[in-house]
C-alpha cells in the first residue's frame, strides 16, 4: 500500500492536505522532518499515516492524558491498533500493554515523556524495532515556548540510547523563529525536511470587544442566546471568574459545565466528557482545558480575559473549528485583564530553575503580554496582527475578522507623534505611559510635578487631545517602532528608530472606531457547509446528528469520533444509497463504514421515503 491508500482505506480522504504529502514522503525516505501547521490542519496524519507504512514500531511523545486517549480512540475506530502509556493506568495494565506492543500488536503508541525514563519503559524500546520517534506539541521543549515542559529535554538522552536511531519528527501549531530553532537543536534533527504551512486559519473570524464586568457578563448571554445549540468554550483567567460566570449560564437554563484544577479529578472528568459528548453545549473553563481535545464541532471560542501570550491565545482561540467550518474567536479585553496577567506572571512557580533563566524567562513573559495587550488595542487587522508575529508576511487587510468590519475614521497625528518623541526625550526615557501621556495633555497631578514634567515644553501641548487617542497614538508608534517599551515590571518608553519621522512624506495615521459593524465584503468570507442544506436537508442533518449521539453514547466515545459534522453535511449532499457511495463520502473509511455505515445509509433511505418530495440541498 501506499500513502494514498492508507489515507483513504482508514481515513476516508481521497487527498491530502497542503504540506502532508511532503512530510510523509520525507519521514518515509527517512529523513527526520521539522512540521509547523495550524491546529485543524491534519499534523496528526503527517504521522500516522508513514507509521502504518514503516517496519517497526512509532512512538509518539505527547504532553498530555486527554490528547493521547483521545488520539488513541480515534485510531481504534479507523481500524488501526493503538496504545497509550501513561500514569492513567495501573502497573498491570503498563505490564499488558508493553507485553503486546513486544508482540507487535499496536503500530503507534502514545507515551508521556515522563515515560521515556523509566528502566522498564526502556528495556520495553532497547529490545524493539522503533522505526519513529513523533514529538507532538513540540513547542514544549523551548523555554521561548508557552508550555515549557523539562520532561521534553529528555527525549534526545533516550533517542541516543537505542541501538538504531529512528528517523524523528515533530510537530507544533505554535511556533516563533526561536522555538523553531530549539526544537531543531535540542532534538538534535539531523537535516530536517521542515516544513511550515503557515499559521492562517481562514475559518475562523477574530474579534475583541471591550467590556468590562457586569458587560462582559451581557454580551456572553447575548451570544449564547444567539446561537442556539451550538458548541463553544468560555475561557477565564481565574478559577473564580469559571465558578461565577459557570453558576450565572447554568441559572439561565443553559445547557453548561465547568472545568478548572481546583475541581477534583472525577467531576473534572465527567465535566470534560459532558462537553466532548455533547451533553452540555458550553465549557467555561480555564486554559488547563482543552489541550489534545479534538472536538471537530466547537463553533466558538469567547475569552473572558485577555489570555497572557499570543501563542496561549492562537492556540486557545483554534480550537474552534477544526472541521473547517466557519467559527467564532472573540476575545473580551478589559483593563483590568493586563493587571491580572501580571499578578498571575509576578506569582509563576520557578521552582529548581537558575536564577538566570528564570530572569530571562520573567523578560519573555513581560513582552509576551506587551504583544497580547497590543492584539487588544490595536485598530488594524487582527488576523495580519497574529500572523506577522509569528513571522508571515501580509499584504493587505484579511476583510475577515472583527476590525476589518468596524466603522472608522482615519486621523493624521504625524505632528502630534514628534510630540510624544519630543516628551520622551526630555523624560530621558525614564517613565511610562501614563506619564508621558499625562505629560502632553497637560494633566494636573502631583507625581507630575514632583518629577518636574510641568517644566518640559511638552508639558500641555496636547491638551486639546483626549488622553485616550493619546494613547491609541503610542500604541501605533510602539507598532511602527518609532519608540520601544522596556520590559520587567515598570516599563518605560524609550525611543526607537525615528529616522522615518524625519522625511516630509511620512504620515503617522491612527484609527478610530465608531460603534457599528460594517457588512462583509463578501471577499474571504467563508460560507459553511451547511448553508447548502434547504430546510429538509437540515431536518435530514440533525436526525443523522441524534443517530450519531445514540451509536456514540452505546459505544461509549466521543460523537465527532465516528463521524463529524463536515462528513455528516457530505452525506447529506451526497445522499448515499449503498456501500460505493458512502464510502466516497469524505472521512468514511472502510472500518467506519463496517461498523455504523449501513445505519446512516438506512436513516437517509427513511427520511428520504417520509419526505419523498423534498429538496434536500442546492448542491444536487
Amino acid at each position: 500500500m501506499n500513502p494514498s491508500d492508507i489515507l483513504k482505506k482508514y481515513f476516508g480522504y481521497d487527498s491530502f492536505r497542503n504540506g502532508q504529502e511532503e512530510i510523509i514522503k520525507s519521514i518515509l525516505s527517512g529523513k527526520d522532518a521539522l512540521a509547523i501547521m495550524p491546529t485543524g490542519a491534519g499534523k496528526s496524519l503527517c504521522y500516522q499515516v508513514p507509521a502504518l507504512l514503516l517496519s517497526g514500531i512509532t512512538l509518539v511523545i505527547s504532553p498530555l492524558i486527554s490528547l493521547m486517549q483521545d488520539q488513541v480512540k480515534s485510531l481504534n475506530e479507523a481500524g488501526i491498533h493503538a496504545a497509550f502509556i501513561n500514569s492513567s493506568l495501573t502497573e498491570a495494565q503498563i505490564t499488558k500493554a508493553l507485553n503486546l506492543a513486544a508482540k507487535g500488536t499496536y503500530k503507534i503508541i502514545y507515551v508521556a515523556p515522563e515515560r521515556l525514563e523509566s528502566n522498564r519503559f526502556m528495556d520495553f524500546a532497547l529490545n524493539s524495532e522503533i522505526s519513529m520517534v513523533t514529538v507532538d506539541e513540540a513547542h514544549c521543549i523551548s523555554q521561548w515556548g508557552q508550555d515549557f515542559r523539562p520532561s521534553y529535554l529528555k527525549i534526545i538522552e533516550f533517542i541516543n540510547h537505542l541501538p538504531v536511531r529512528p528517523v524523528v519528527s515533530a510537530f507544533t501549531a505554535t511556533a516563533t523563529k526561536e522555538v523553531k530553532t530549539d526544537i531543531e537543536c535540542i532534538l538534535k534533527l539531523n537535516r530536517p525536511n521542515v516544513v511550515v504551512t503557515g499559521f492562517d486559519r481562514e475559518n475562523l473570524y477574530y474579534s475583541v470587544e471591550h467590556a468590562a464586568g457586569r458587560r462582559k457578563d451581557a454580551f456572553v448571554i447575548d451570544y449564547i442566546e444567539k446561537h442556539p445549540g451550538e458548541s463553544g468554550i468560555i475561557y477565564c483567567t481565574t478559577r473564580k471568574n469559571v465558578d461565577s460566570l459557570y453558576e450565572m449560564l447554568f441559572k439561565r437554563g443553559i445547557p453548561v459545565t465547568s472545568y478548572h484544577a481546583g475541581i477534583d479529578n472525577n467531576t473534572r472528568k465527567k465535566n470534560q466528557d459532558d462537553f466532548i459528548y455533547d451533553r452540555a453545549q458550553v465549557v467555561v473553563a480555564t486554559n488547563a482545558f482543552g489541550m489534545g481535545i479534538d472536538k471537530s464541532n466547537v463553533r466558538f471560542v469567547i475569552h473572558y480575559n485577555m489570555p497572557q501570550s499570543m501563542e496561549n491565545y492562537y492556540q486557545e482561540a483554534g480550537r474552534a473549528g477544526r472541521d473547517g467550518e466557519n467559527s467564532q474567536c472573540i476575545l473580551l479585553f478589559s483593563a483590568q485583564d493586563v493587571i491580572i496577567d501580571k499578578f498571575l506572571l509576578d506569582n509563576k512557580n520557578f521552582e529548581e530553575m537558575d536564577t538566570e533563566d528564570i530572569e530571562l524567562i520573567k523578560q519573555r513573559d513581560s513582552y509576551r503580554l506587551q504583544v497580547m495587550e497590543g492584539y487588544c488595542k490595536t485598530t488594524s487587522c487582527l488576523r495580519n496582527y497574529i500572523l506577522e508575529y509569528f513571522g508571515e508576511k501580509t499584504f493587505s487587510p484579511c476583510d475577515n475578522c472583527g476590525n476589518c468590519h468596524r466603522d472608522y475614521t482615519e486621523a493624521d497625528m504625524t505632528a502630534e507623534a514628534k510630540w510624544v518623541i519630543n516628551c520622551i526625550a526630555e523624560t530621558r526615557g525614564r517613565y511610562g505611559r501614563n506619564i508621558v501621556t499625562g505629560t502632553l495633555v497637560g494633566a494636573s497631578r502631583a507625581r507630575l510635578r514632583e518629577i518636574g514634567a510641568d517644566t518640559y515644553r511638552s508639558y500641555g501641548v496636547l491638551s486639546d487631545i483626549s488622553e485616550k487617542d493619546i494613547q491609541i497614538l503610542i500604541d501605533q508608534m510602539l507598532r511602527k517602532g518609532y519608540i520601544v517599551q522596556t520590559n520587567g515590571e515598570y516599563p518605560v518608553l524609550q525611543m526607537g528608530d525615528i529616522s522615518a519621522l524625519k522625511q516630509e512624506d511620512t504620515r503617522v495615521l491612527i484609527r478610530k472606531f465608531g460603534d457599528k459593524e460594517i457588512p462583509f465584503s463578501g471577499s474571504r468570507k467563508k460560507v459553511r457547509s451547511t448553508d447548502a442544506l434547504t430546510s429538509a436537508g437540515y431536518r435530514l442533518f440533525e436526525s443523522l446528528r441524534r443517530l450519531r449521539t445514540a451509536i456514540a453514547k452505546e459505544a461509549g466515545i466521543p460523537p465527532y469520533i465516528i463521524f463529524n459534522d463536515k462528513t455528516l453535511i457530505e452525506m447529506c449532499t451526497k445522499m448515499p444509497q449503498d456501500k460505493q457511495e458512502m464510502l466516497a463520502v469524505t472521512g468514511v473509511g472502510e472500518n467506519k463504514y463496517h461498523k455504523y455505515g449501513q445505519s446512516f445509509i438506512d436513516a437517509i433511505a427513511e427520511f428520504i421515503r417520509a419526505n419523498p418530495k423534498s429538496v434536500i440541498s442546492t448542491k444536487n
